[in-house]
């Protein structure tokens, strides 16, 4: 057997084997199997986290899918942004006739087969997106998003050459290759600390024997992290929210509703102009927003209606409201569902399915709702100044 892409280490008595793997390469997920049935190791660690794994045991999960809870839990935003990056990985695995994550599948039957315990060994991906977030700043999010969506509809094909540099990274990294370059802070949050966690679960994992299949990215890393304890609730807290932008969010409604019912006790006439001016900028945008999903006629009404006034409310927004107008109006059939996975391999399928569809209207409209605040904020600022502040 190769010992290509492995990597032993002998730690408090225990043999630790790493095997670094690219995630949607064939020769990896074999590379996998036949160590796992070699070793027969006490405990094998895969690079998931519970999420991905039910995913990958649950193959009917989006046949089961409730799109109103997902709208109730506030959850649309984060679902779509799993779905884009998933398309990503499943446009390549496609490109090479092998399942996405099939390496982690592999580790995972392997592990029944050889009777060895399971470990889920990575930080839950949902924490990792939170402390991305935060530490990236506006601008940066703005980048971030740019640079996955135009990963995942890229038309570019992927050598079989290409496919093997890709060992040395992991999905996320591979995708945001140039964006790590450009803001050095995503480097710790997507890589640097997964690092200490993945090693501190493979170092905690039961055992004398522990097999442990990771993208190749984070097994430099690993090496060295694996040396020192880390503290896992640490890594797995949230990063705490800043109160700056809940002040303004609260700030800026109250400075509007301010504005505009001086303005009425001022001058009535330039009352009904600013709140004119709030409500078509508002619905407008909101509304284009909607409209740009393809969301049904009553649905781009809808965001139009609610958008002024969930803008003076941060706690609500309108792409909910118009997301479920959409959802109820056309809720997905079960065809939607089943073909979702296909579906998102392209521009058109995110557009065409129902499921899809309702998510980009929460998100879009949300976005619309976002512009026309600041469009509608403004104008009604320098009204305010000529009108009232100029006379």
């Amino acid at each position: 057997m190769s010992e290509q892409n492995l990597t032993r280490l002998h730690i408090a008595g225990k043999e630790l084997i790493l095997i670094g793997t690219a995630h949607v390469s064939k020769q990896s997920a074999e590379q996998v199997k036949d160590v796992i049935e070699l070793e027969k190791p006490d405990t094998v660690c895969v690079e998931l986290d519970e999420q991905r794994y039910q995913s990958i045991k649950d193959a009917n999960k989006w046949k089961n899918m409730d799109i109103f809870k997902v709208l109730k839990e506030k959850k649309a935003t984060l679902l779509l942004m799993n779905l884009i990056i998933g398309s990503f990985q499943k446009r390549m695995a496609k490109q090479f006739g092998i399942k996405p994550g099939q390496e982690m599948i592999q580790g995972i039957e392997s592990a029944e087969e050889v009777g060895a315990n399971l470990v889920l060994a990575d930080r839950n991906i949902q924490i990792t997106f939170a402390r991305i977030w935060q530490g990236v700043g506006l601008w940066g999010r703005a980048k971030l998003m740019m640079e996955i969506i135009y990963s995942v509809f890229s038309k570019d094909e992927i050598s079989e050459e290409e496919m093997e540099k890709m060992k040395s990274k992991d999905m996320l990294n591979s995708m945001l290759h140039e964006f790590t370059i450009a803001f050095p802070k995503l480097k710790k949050p997507l890589i640097d600390e997964r690092d200490q966690y993945l090693a501190q679960k493979i170092k905690e994992a039961p055992g004398d024997k522990i097999v442990a299949v990771l993208g190749a990215a984070h097994v430099p890393g690993i090496k060295e992290e694996i040396k020192r304890d880390h503290d896992l609730d640490a890594l797995s807290k949230r990063p705490p929210k800043s109160v700056t932008p809940k002040l303004i969010a609260w700030f800026i409604p109250l400075l509007i509703l301010g504005i505009i019912g001086y303005t009425f006790y001022a001058n009535p006439a330039v009352g009904v102009n600013l709140t004119m001016s709030w409500v078509l900028w508002n619905g407008f945008f909101a509304a284009i927003g909607a409209a740009i999903a393809f969301g049904h006629p009553l649905t781009v009404i809808t965001a139009f209606i609610v958008a002024p006034l969930t803008s003076l409310y941060p706690l609500l927004a309108a792409g909910w409201f118009a997301g479920f107008v959409e959802a109820y109006i056309r809720k997905p059939k079960v065809g939607d569902f089943e073909n979702l996975s296909d579906d998102v391999f392209t521009v058109k399928g995110f557009w065409s399915n129902s499921v899809t569809r309702i998510l980009l209207v929460v998100v879009l409209a949300n976005l619309g709702s976002t512009l026309g605040s600041i469009v509608g904020g403004a104008d009604v600022v320098r009204m305010f100044i000529q009108n009232i502040l100029g006379s």
